[in-house]
C-alpha cells in the first residue's frame, strides 16, 4: 500500500480526505479544527491508516500564505513527511476534469489524486535564522510601503498648507525637517516668530550641527514664509492632518529603523548572507532579502530549478510549425527575491567613482557589467539585459552558496 492524506487547507480547518492507495480512499471526508484537540484527533485518524497499511502516510496540502503553518509545525514534529504544493500545480490538475465542481472535499480528493500522478518532493523545512529574517523582511517591505504612502499624504497636506517649505531642508523627511514643521506648521507662526528664536529651536531639533548652520536655516524658514501664498489656513482639519501624518513619520521611520537592527544583526550571523554579500553591488538589505526567499540552497537541485523559483524562466509557446520569438519571463516564483535581484543588478551595474581623490569611474561589479554591455551591443532593450543579469547573477549566488566560496570579480 501507498498510504497518502489530502488536507484542503483553510483558515483554522482543514478538510481531510485518506487514500490506502491509488483509486481507494478511506472512510468519509471530515474536517478538524487547526486546535491542539484537532490536530490530535487526525493524529488519531493518521495512525488508524498506519495500523491498516503497515506504512506512514505522508501529509499534501497547497500553500496557502500562513494557514497551513500550524499543521506542518504539529506534524514535523511527529516525524511525517509533508508535501507543500504550488497553487498553480493543483489549479492545473483540477481544471483538467469536464464537470465545473468545487468543493472543500473535491479538493482533499484531488490532492490525494496528484500525489499519485506527479513526482512531488517533500517539504524541506528552513532553517529558524532563515525563517526570522524572511519574516522580517517581508516586515521591512510592509512598512516601506506604508512609509511611502503616509509621504504621499503627508506632502498633498503640505501643498495646501505650506508648499514653500520643501526648500527650506535639503532633506524635507528629515528628524530637523519634520520637527520644525510641527513647531511652525504655517507661514503666519513663522512670521510670528523672531529669527533668533528660530534659531534656537532648530539648533535644539539637530545638535549634531552649528548654530551658524540653524542660523542659515532659519533665514530660508523666513524667505520661504514670505513666499507662501497661504498665510493663514483656512482650515483646521489640514492642520490636524499634517501634524497626525507628521507623527505617523516618526512612527514609520521608528519601526524601519528597528526592523533594520535585527535584519542586520540577524543576517551577521548567517554564513549564506555573508557569502552574498561578497558580490559587488549587493549591500546588507539586499543580500538579506536574497537570502531569506532562497531559504535552503539544498532545496534545489539544480540552478535552473532556482530560476523558475525566482519567476525568470522564460515562458515558451509553441504549437505545430509556430515558434513564439516574443516570451516574457512566468512571473511565477517569489516576486520579492525577483525584486531583490532586479535591485541588485541595478546597483552592480552602476558606475562609481574608483576613489573619491580621483575621477576614475568604474562599475561596481565589472562582470556583471560586462555581461550586461554585451547584451547591449547584441541590441538588447535595456529592461531585458537587466532580467538576462538577473538569471546570471541568481547562476552565480547558486553556484557560491553550493560551494561555499567567496566571488570573485575581474581584476
Amino acid at each position: 500500500m501507498n498510504p497518502v492524506i489530502g488536507l484542503d487547507v483553510a483558515k483554522g480547518e482543514s478538510q481531510v480526505q485518506a487514500y490506502l492507495e491509488r483509486k481507494k480512499p478511506y472512510k468519509k471526508s471530515f474536517k478538524v479544527r487547526h486546535d491542539l484537540n484537532g490536530l490530535a484527533s487526525l493524529l488519531e485518524f493518521i495512525k488508524e491508516i498506519e495500523d491498516i497499511s503497515g506504512e506512514r502516510p505522508l501529509l499534501v496540502m497547497e500553500s496557502t500564505g500562513h494557514y497551513h503553518a500550524p499543521v506542518v509545525q504539529y506534524f514535523e514534529e511527529k516525524g511525517y513527511l509533508i508535501i507543500i504544493v504550488n497553487p498553480l500545480i493543483s489549479y492545473k490538475s483540477k481544471s483538467s476534469s469536464l464537470r465545473k465542481v468545487k468543493t472543500d472535499i473535491i479538493d482533499a480528493n484531488h490532492l490525494c489524486e496528484l500525489y499519485y500522478k506527479e513526482d512531488l518532493e517533500p517539504y524541506k523545512r528552513r532553517g529558524i535564522q532563515l525563517m526570522n529574517l524572511r519574516h522580517l523582511t517581508r516586515q521591512h517591505d510592509n512598512i516601506t510601503g506604508m512609509f511611502v504612502q503616509t509621504k504621499l499624504q503627508f506632502q498633498a497636506v503640505l501643498d495646501q498648507i505650506f508648499p514653500e517649505y520643501s526648500k527650506v531642508f535639503g532633506d524635507l523627511y528629515s528628524d530637523v525637517s519634520l520637527k520644525t514643521l510641527q513647531a511652525f506648521p504655517t507661514s503666519e507662526d513663522v512670521l510670528n516668530t523672531d529669527i533668533e528664536t528660530l534659531t534656537v529651536k532648530i539648533k535644539e531639533f539637530c545638535n549634531t550641527r552649528s548654530l551658524q548652520w540653524a542660523n542659515k536655516q532659519a533665514e530660508k524658514l523666513m524667505t520661504a514664509a514670505a513666499q507662501n501664498p497661504f498665510r493663514k489656513t483656512l482650515y483646521s482639519s489640514l492642520a490636524l492632518s499634517l501634524d497626525m501624518y507628521i507623527n505617523m513619520l516618526f512612527e514609520r521611520k521608528k519601526h524601519l529603523s528597528m526592523l533594520e537592527n535585527e535584519i542586520d544583526a540577524l543576517a551577521n550571523d548567517i554564513e549564506e548572507s555573508k557569502i552574498i554579500r561578497s558580490i559587488p553591488g549587493i549591500g546588507e538589505k539586499i543580500a538579506a532579502t536574497i537570502i531569506s526567499e532562497i531559504g535552503e540552497i539544498e532545496r534545489f537541485n539544480d540552478p535552473k530549478k532556482l530560476v523558475a523559483f525566482a519567476g525568470l524562466d522564460p515562458s515558451v509557446f509553441e504549437s505545430g510549425t509556430f515558434k513564439g520569438t516574443y516570451n516574457r519571463i512566468t512571473k511565477r516564483g517569489s516576486s520579492r527575491l525577483r525584486q531583490a535581484l532586479y535591485m541588485a543588478v541595478k546597483c552592480a551595474i552602476r558606475d562609481c567613482r574608483k576613489q573619491k581623490t580621483t575621477d576614475d569611474i568604474l562599475p561596481r561589479n565589472k562582470r556583471l557589467r560586462a555581461f550586461y554591455d554585451k547584451k547591449r551591443e547584441e541590441g538588447k532593450p535595456f529592461r531585458v539585459a537587466v532580467i538576462a543579469c538577473a538569471n546570471k547573477l541568481l547562476h552565480w549566488i547558486y553556484a557560491l552558496l553550493n560551494n561555499k566560496t567567496s566571488f570573485q570579480d575581474i581584476a
